[in-house]
Parts: structure tokens; sequence; C-alpha cells
């Protein structure tokens, strides 16, 4: 926290930051919100995937998606809310160009989903934030701004997304920092995917965050307006985002300036937020109930049906990796709120790892499987080489037939479905079981290093250590250590 000084504040206060975050995400549907349409609009021709209704003509009627409303309460039942058992939808009524009804059907006083909460992990602590509510809408369609053929700025509407579902998930002002913002959204996007309820890509736009920013006195003598940034594309622009408006925001107050109510854009070029317009409220969308739907009922069986679906969360299953494999929390979680790293790693394990197995395994995960994927530039739910695969690279390794750093070496040249052992014996990777040629390796080691030698011979043992590597370095990474630590004891003390 800082001091301003400020005409509203009236002396110099102590402010913090207050952040709300407002999240769309599309939900996995093979169909349209309210009508047959395929939900399948990014690698489509423009304007393809339309009909009547998503196309909003005249005398065209919606039908509700069951999939995308059990889908919504799916997510509110994941984070914890009160699932509604009576609720309705609702126009909300703006014009743009993008929105061809003139209309968004979405919900307002009666939502699916009330009063839930996240808890994620921050900066070294569990912090938990408030969520408002969880409703079902439908997307927009898309601008697309080009220039035609004499070089004009012109803007194409494409509707294909229109009408996709999306689900808006309100979170309570419950956010301090924006480090907190952003490690709120890749928790929340965790569980998404976890469930199977959108892809949580933030490139492709089906999870897409609106900020609502305001700094405040600790005192309670003044509280500022609210802000809201749009146009945020990652995690990373988010944080941006709000660490140059919570800054712009006490400087103007220190300056004794005002701020007002508005949306504001964020520039990733610039790196700064930029204003659009004042702030709508929700009068402004003259919202009434959409009189071409009915209403929507939850009974208590069908909800323990939606609940019995959803699995485990990454949050219980980073726990249980703790607790059962006693995997680091920082590890465990890097796993496990990754939905491809956590099934690569329980294809990995298998059903009956012990802890210890279970931690090398992790680690050749996280180290050397990604790394490898990194070095290939290789999409996340994508990977160099198979579960399978260096499941039996670590058998080979803890029976001895292998060397861990043969197995290192091995690993890169694996042809997907490869075999593994197959693979050491092409590459003559394979344990060393030659006593003589390990031997030959040894007293070339001591003859290139004469100094740990000496250093051994007067009772500095650890120095051993140089000469047991060099050695394995001689025999290409083959030779055991045990066996090259063995031989090497016997050639000191002749």
């Amino acid at each position: 926290m800082i001091t301003a000084r400020s005409r509203f504040v009236g002396g110099i206060v102590e402010l913090e930051t207050i952040i709300g975050l407002e999240v769309h995400a599309q939900v996995l549907t093979r169909s349209k919100m309210y009508c047959s349409c395929s939900a399948e609009y990014s690698s489509a021709p423009p304007n393809t995937h339309t009909c009547p209704v998503c196309l909003g003509l005249p005398g065209a009627l919606p039908v509700i998606n069951k999939a995308a409303i059990e889908t919504c309460v799916k997510t509110g039942v994941a984070l914890n809310c009160e699932i509604a058992s009576f609720s309705k939808m609702d126009r909300k009524n703006y014009g743009y160009p993008d929105l061809p009804k003139g209309y968004q059907i979405s919900q307002y006083d009666l939502p699916l989903c009330l009063q839930g909460s996240l808890t994620f992990e921050s900066e070294g602590v569990d912090v938990t934030a408030g969520i408002t509510r969880v409703h079902i809408e439908e997307d927009t369609g898309r601008l697309v701004h080009a220039r035609n053929e004499t070089g004009q700025e012109i803007s194409l509407v494409d509707l294909n997304r229109s009408g996709v579902p999306l689900m808006e998930i309100v979170g309570d002002p419950d956010l301090r920092t924006p480090q907190q913002a952003g490690d709120y959204l890749a928790s929340l996007r965790a569980i998404l995917r976890s469930i199977g309820a959108s892809t949580g890509n933030m490139e492709e736009g089906a999870f897409r965050c609106d900020a609502n920013i305001s700094v405040r006195a600790t005192d309670g003598t003044f509280a500022g307006p609210k802000v809201e940034i749009k146009n945020m594309n990652s995690f990373r622009a988010v944080v941006r985002a709000l660490r140059f408006e919570e800054e712009r925001q006490r400087e103007v107050l220190g300056a004794g300036g005002s701020l007002v109510q508005e949306t504001r854009g964020w520039s990733e070029a610039t790196g700064t937020t930029v204003s659009q317009r004042t702030k709508e409220q929700a009068h402004d969308y003259r919202y009434f109930p959409e009189p071409d739907l009915p209403p929507l009922t939850m009974t208590p069986d069908r909800l323990d049906l939606i609940r019995d679906t959803i699995g485990e969360l990454p949050a219980a299953r980073r726990d249980r990796y703790v607790a059962v494999y006693e995997i680091s929390r920082a590890d465990a979680g890097q796993i496990a709120y990754d939905e491809a790293l956590a099934a690569y790693f329980e294809g990995l394990i298998g059903s009956d790892a012990d802890s210890k197995r279970a931690r090398s395994s992790a680690n050749w995960l996280l180290n050397d499987v990604i790394g490898l994927q990194r070095a290939r530039s290789l999409p996340g739910e994508e990977f160099p080489v198979s579960a399978d695969q260096v499941r039996e690279l670590i058998d080979l390794v803890e029976s001895g037939e292998m060397t861990g750093r043969a197995a290192k070496e091995l690993l890169p040249q694996l042809a997907l479905g490869e075999s593994v052992r197959d693979a050491a014996g092409r590459l003559s990777l394979l344990s060393m079981d030659d006593q003589d040629a390990i031997r030959m390796a040894a007293r070339t080691a001591i003859e290139a290093f004469p100094a740990a030698v000496e250093d051994y011979r007067r009772g500095k043992t650890a120095a051993i250590g140089r000469l047991i590597g060099e050695t394995i370095r001689n025999t290409g990474g083959r030779a055991k250590p045990d066996d090259v630590r063995a031989i090497l004891v016997e050639e000191l003390a002749r």
C-alpha cells in the first residue's frame, strides 16, 4: 500500500486496491445456445454456421440447449454455489453490429447459480474469493477489422459465433493485488477444464475477462469509482493492465485529481489503459423476462446427477498427490492444475505406484518431458513421448539396466511409440557389464586427474566423486555408478 493526498480524501491516507473479475467462458457443446447450428465457429468460413435464430430474423424462435444449462449448473457446483431451483432467461438490450437481434438472451435477477467461492494459491498463501453468480447466455458475433482493395479501413461481421453458449462468472470484489487476479483466473480455468465445461483458451476467445478495479481508503473515508478494463487476451495482460490502472488511479488521487466510473481498454503495444466510454448501468440494458422461453426448474434428483459427473477437482487432486505420494506442493500443483499434465502423470505412475516412484515420475515429467516439449515448441496437450515410454525408461533405470545419464541422453532420441529397450540397444546405451572396459575407463580418469587422486589418498574421500563422474563419462554414461566406485576404490588402493 502507498499513501496519497486527495481533495476527496481530505488528508494523507493509506489506500488499498479492490479488484473484481467478470469472466466469460464459452461452453463446450456441439450446438449453439438457442438453435441447432454448430458451435464450432473458428475454423468455418464466415457466416456459414448460421440460421434464422442466430441471425436474429423476425419470427425465429429460440430453443434452450439443455447441455449448456447443465454445464452451467455443474460449474456452479464446482464453485460451491447455491443452485437455484427456479430461474429464468432475460433480454439484455443493446445495439452493436455483431448482435443482430439488438438484444442478448441472458439472465438478470434469477440466475442459475449464486453465492459461491473459489480458493486458490497466490504468492505462497491460500486466498478465498467469493463468486457472486454464474449464469448462462449467448455469445455475440465477431467484428473483423480489415482494409479493402483501396486501402480503406472497414469492419466485417462474422456471425458464426453468434449464439454460442456462454457462461458469465462474476466474482466478488475480494482480490487485492493484480497477481491475485492472475492466479484466480488460472485456478478458475483449471476447474472449467477439469469438469469439461470449457476449453479455456484465451487466445481463441473461449475464456475472456473484464476486470473491475478501484482504490479506497483503508479507514473508510474514501472509495473511488469502479473502472472496468477490457481487451485483455492473456493472464499476463490481465496482471499488467491491473498494475498500470492501479498506479494510474493512485497517481490521479495523489495529484488531487478526480476519477470517473468508466470502461477502459488495454493496449498491449503501449502497456497502458485507454478510456473508451462511461460505464453502463443495469438500467441502460432495459432487462425484461424473455417472452419466448419458459422458466427453468432444477429438481434435487437432477442436481444430484449433475453433481456426480464432476469428479476430482484440481485442488483435491493436488492435495492427494501431496498426501499419498509425498510430492512437493509446488510440483503437485503444477501437475494437478493442468489437465493434460495430470492425465499424463496418472498414466505414468499407474495404479500401484509408491511415493518414491511417484516422485521420480513427477521429476521426469516436470523436467525432462516438459523440457523436451518446450524445445520442440509442442502445444501443452501434445507430448514428445508417451507415458508408457517414460515408464519403461524409469523401469530400466531403477533395475540398473540403464544409468540415469544414459536415460537422459536417450529420451530426445526416442521416436513416439518406439520400444525404449530397443532404442537403448540400438544406440548402445544399456548399462555396461564389461568390468575390464570399466577398469580401463577408471585408469584413464585416474591419470587425467592426479590432484583428485592425491586428495583422496590424503583422506578427502569426497574427491572420488570427480573420478566417478569422469569414469562414467569415459564409458559414454553406460557404466553403473556403484560398479565404477568399487573399481576406483580398488585402483586407488594400488
